[in-house]
């Protein structure tokens, strides 16, 4: 900075020692004035050019200012480079973002909203090109929600019920980050809290299946303790009912089991080459002796085409339609066994002549411990898990079930099973399957 001032001191003092005082003034003077001008110069270039930056157009000069100005150079660089990343990098998050499942909203710090991925727009209703630097609580009403906002006690998640085009039960959560700003963010927890609802349900019904079973043996060996003398007669009835029970107990046990393992995602399928028509033959001999000769009991046989597939799952799975026609069709009544091919598809019918079921229990029927008539279901000695089973027997055979009902007038379920587990009967021998659990 003092190479020019000491320049011009220089040349002045050598005018002065060449001439006189006079013109060593006067050359000192120039130079100052030069100096003076092409400083004013390179600060107006400072000046134009801060107010539109632009790195690719520094001003040149020379000396000091050529130095100031390829440091400012330099600094500029690094700054637009130090932007670029940024962008890039705040980009990134967005995309990421933008695929996250949970819902993010970016809040300031009074809690208006700055900027938030799709997820979050579902969640509480928010048109990112409208919503923009609202109050979120302007969108989301829901008072627990406000209460947890100013109570800034964000260490526990909130979960809440949303009310948009599809409710959704949501776990809610407050980060605050920086100074003063936050990161909301929400997870669907419908899926979650439906899940939870059926363990609940689950654990209650099979408490009240079994404790009325259990009521009766043990108020029956109560009596059998206090009166040790007791008729023959009233001591043989007794223990039928306690029998009858017990059985009952035992079968809900054994349907339970049954269901837990087709759940299992442990526990693969086994395939085999199964004879359905020989299956069905002896479910239809087994039907007859479970009706006891009280139902008219039919068989088609229209393909002698197998089933890849379980025969122990496809044997529970056809006896439990087949026992709870038996058990819901009236002394009298008529129960149609059918195995045929339709489409490519092989399916498993079976048709009766029974009570027949309304059309808004059909979506439920399939459901644990679903009954449309509880107090009927328990007297034919039902566990409610029939249909359940079946459900997932054909699930796991690719199959789907079907269900045609009309009170008064009977049912037909129809267990349909894809072409690709359509077998030739010719192409191997096959397994007709074990007995297994075939109650309802």
């Amino acid at each position: 900075m003092l190479a020019g001032p000491a320049l011009a001191a220089g040349v002045s003092l050598i005018a002065w020692v060449v001439w006189d005082r006079a013109a060593a003034l006067i050359v000192f003077s120039a130079l100052v004035l030069a100096l003076l001008l092409h400083n004013l110069r390179n600060l107006a270039a400072l000046y134009r050019w801060l107010q539109r930056p632009d790195p690719q157009r520094i001003p040149s000069t020379t000396g000091i200012w050529d130095a100031l100005f390829a440091m400012l150079y330099r600094l500029t660089r690094a700054q637009t480079r130090s932007q670029q990343e940024l962008a890039v990098a705040l980009r990134r998050f967005q995309e990421a973002a933008t695929v996250f499942p949970d819902g993010i909203v970016i809040l300031d710090h009074q809690d208006r909203i700055q900027w938030c991925n799709p997820t979050a727009e579902q969640h509480f209703g928010i048109d990112s090109r409208l919503d923009m630097g609202q109050q979120i609580t302007n969108l989301v009403r829901h008072p627990r929600f406000v209460e947890y906002l100013d109570a800034q006690n964000y260490r526990e998640p909130l979960v809440i019920r949303l009310e948009r085009e599809l409710p959704l039960m949501a776990s809610i959560q407050l980060i605050p980050y920086g100074d003063t700003e936050k990161l909301l963010i929400s997870r669907d927890i419908t899926s979650l809290e439906r899940a939870e609802t059926m363990r609940r349900d689950f654990v209650a019904n099979v408490s009240h299946e079994l404790r009325t079973p259990l009521t009766v043996v043990g108020g029956f060996l109560e009596t059998l303790a206090d009166s040790p003398e007791m008729e023959p007669e009233m001591l043989r009835r007794s223990l039928e009912l306690m029998r009858q029970q017990t059985q009952r107990m035992q079968r809900l046990v054994e349907d339970l089991l049954a269901l837990s393992q087709l759940e299992n995602a442990q526990h693969p399928l086994r395939e085999e080459k199964v004879d359905v028509p020989e299956l069905v033959r002896l479910l239809h001999y087994e039907a007859q002796s479970l009706s006891g000769g009280r139902h008219r009991i039919g068989l088609e046989i229209e393909t002698e085409d197998w089933l890849l597939g379980s025969p122990d799952e496809l044997r529970s799975a056809f006896s439990n339609l087949i026992s709870n026609a038996i058990r819901y069709t009236p002394e009298g009544g008529r129960i149609d066994l059918r195995w045929r091919k339709e489409g490519g598809q092989l399916v498993f019918s079976v048709q009766d002549t029974g009570i027949g079921i309304e059309a808004h229990h059909l979506p439920r029927l399939t459901e644990r411990f679903y009954r449309v008539d509880r107090s009927r279901s328990r007297e034919t000695g039902g566990t409610g898990l029939g249909l359940a089973i079946v459900k997932h027997v054909l699930s796991r055979h690719q199959g789907v079930l079907e269900i045609e009902s009309e009170p008064g007038k009977g049912s037909r379920f129809s267990a349909r099973f894809p072409e690709s587990r359509c077998i030739q009967p010719e192409q191997a021998p096959a397994m007709v399957g074990r007995a297994g659990s075939g109650t309802a």
